[in-house]
C-alpha cells in the first residue's frame, strides 16, 4: 500500500518543533551554563545531564498507562507539554545549582509525561507497515526543531554575549506556541482502551501487565546499551575541550547532529521497515560506538569534529524513532503507550545513570580516558545485544 502521512502525525511532528526549538535552545547553552557561567564542576553537570537524560522516567510509564485506560492520549500529553512549557519561566530567574536542578527536573518531567500518549497517538494514526516510516516523519519533524533551538542560541550569543537570559525568553515564546498549537489543532483522537473489569475498578499499573518475552528482551537490550550510552553534552564538551574552539561556537555542535538526524530520520524509518527495525536500532549504536572513538583520539580539526556529529546524528536517526516502533509491535493495541513508555523509562532511567557516572569518571580519570572507557563498554554491550535480540527479531518482523 502507498503511503499516505495522516494529519495527525503532521500536526504532532508541527508542536514537536515548537517544542523542540524551545528545549535545544536552553540544551544547546546548559552544559556551558553551568561549567562556564556558573563555574560548576563536571560531577555537578553529570547530575544535571542525568537528570536532563533521565528524570522523566519516574512518569513516562504512568502517563503511557494513563493514556491506555482512558483513550484519550492527547489530555495526557497536554499536561505534559503544558508542564514544561512551566517550567521555561523558572530559567528567567534561576541562577544556582539547586535552582537548576529544580527547574531541570520539572521540565523532564513535562517531557516523560507527554511522549508515550504522543507516539501512541502516531502509532494508532498511522499505517502499520509503513510505522517506523511514519516515526520518522514526526522524528524529521521534531528535529527541524532541534536543530533551529541550538541554531537560535549561537545567533543570539554572537550577538549578545553572555545573553543566556534572551535564550531563555526566547525558548519560553516557543514552548507556548506548541502548546497552543496541540490545544487548538491537533484532533483529541481515540485510541483503544485497556479492557475494564466488571466493577469498573482500575488496577495499578504493574510491570506484569506487559509480560512479554520479546518486549522484556527489548526492554534488557535497549537498557544495557543505554548504560553506555553518554549525554551529548558531554561529547561536545570533550571535543571543545580538546580542540579549544570559542565558545560562542558551541551550539553549533548541537545543530550539526540535529541536521544529521533531520536528514536520515525518514530513509531509515523507512530502511528499518524493510530490512529489520533491530538491524536498525543496532547498527544505530554502532555509530555511536564509532562516534566515542573519534572522540577519544587525541588529534582533532574539523574533520574530526564533523565525523562525530554525523554519526551522532546517525545515532538517533535509527534509534529514536525506531525503539518506539519495536515496542508497539511487541504488545497488544491496548497496551501501545504502555508498552512504548516502558521502553523509553528503562532507556531514560539508564542514560541517567550513564551520565552521571561519566561526569564522575572524567573528574576521576579526564575526559580522554573516560571516553575511551565508554568505548570499550559499549562494544561489549553490543555483542550482548545482538544476542538477546536474535529470537525478538523473528517475533517483530511477524507482528
Amino acid at each position: 500500500m502507498a503511503f499516505r502521512l495522516s494529519p495527525v502525525i503532521l500536526w504532532l511532528g508541527i508542536v514537536s518543533m515548537a517544542t523542540d526549538i524551545s528545549s535545544e535552545s536552553v540544551s544547546a547553552i546548559l552544559p556551558l551554563y553551568v561549567t562556564g557561567f556558573l563555574g560548576l564542576s563536571t560531577i555537578a553537570f553529570g547530575f544535571i545531564d542525568g537528570l536532563n537524560q533521565g528524570v522523566s522516567a519516574v512518569v513516562r510509564i504512568a502517563a503511557g498507562w494513563a493514556s491506555d485506560r482512558t483513550g484519550h492520549p492527547k489530555r495526557v500529553a497536554v499536561a505534559g507539554y503544558g508542564l514544561s512549557m512551566l517550567a521555561r519561566v523558572g530559567f528567567l530567574f534561576a541562577g544556582g545549582f539547586w535552582a537548576i536542578t529544580g527547574i531541570v527536573t520539572g521540565d523532564r518531567i513535562g517531557k516523560g509525561i507527554r511522549t508515550a500518549p504522543r507516539d501512541a497517538l502516531i502509532s494508532s494514526s498511522a499505517q502499520p507497515e509503513h510505522l517506523a516510516r511514519s516515526f520518522g516523519v514526526h522524528r524529521m519533524l521534531d528535529t527541524v526543531g532541534a536543530a533551529t533551538g541550538p541554531l537560535l542560541a549561537f545567533l543570539i550569543l554572537l550577538f549578545i554575549p553572555n545573553g543566556f537570559s534572551t535564550v531563555f525568553v526566547v525558548s519560553l515564546a516557543f514552548a507556548v506556541i506548541g502548546v497552543a498549537l496541540l490545544v487548538l489543532v491537533v484532533p483529541d483522537r481515540r485510541t483503544p482502551r485497556t479492557a475494564q473489569r466488571p466493577d469498573r475498578a482500575r488496577p495499578p499499573f504493574t510491570w506484569s501487565q506487559l509480560k512479554d518475552a520479546g518486549l522484556t528482551r527489548l526492554l534488557v537490550t535497549a537498557g544495557i546499551l543505554a548504560l553506555l550510552t553518554v549525554g551529548d553534552g558531554f561529547i561536545y564538551l570533550v571535543l571543545q575541550d580538546r580542540d579549544s574552539f570559542a565558545v560562542q561556537w558551541f551550539p553549533l555542535l548541537y545543530v550539526g547532529t540535529n541536521v544529521v538526524y533531520l536528514a536520515l530520520a525518514v530513509p531509515l524509518g523507512r530502511f528499518a521497515d524493510r530490512w529489520g527495525r533491530i538491524r536498525v536500532f543496532l547498527g544505530g549504536h554502532g555509530a555511536l560506538l564509532a562516534c566515542y572513538l573519534l572522540a577519544a583520539v587525541p588529534f582533532g580539526g574539523l574533520g574530526v569534529t564533523v565525523a562525530c556529529l554525523m554519526l551522532l546524528g546517525l545515532f538517533y536517526a535509527a534509534t529514536d524513532g525506531v525503539l518506539a516502533a519495536l515496542a508497539s509491535r511487541l504488545v497488544s493495541p491496548d497496551k501501545v503507550a504502555t508498552g512504548i513508555g516502558a521502553a523509553q523509562t528503562v532507556v531514560a532511567l539508564c542514560r541517567m545513570a550513564a551520565s552521571a557516572g561519566f561526569g564522575i569518571l572524567w573528574f576521576a580519570v579526564g575526559a580522554p580516558a573516560a571516553m575511551t572507557t565508554a568505548a570499550a563498554g559499549l562494544a561489549a554491550a553490543l555483542v550482548a545485544a545482538a544476542v538477546l535480540m536474535r529470537t525478538t527479531r523473528a517475533q517483530e518482523a511477524g507482528a
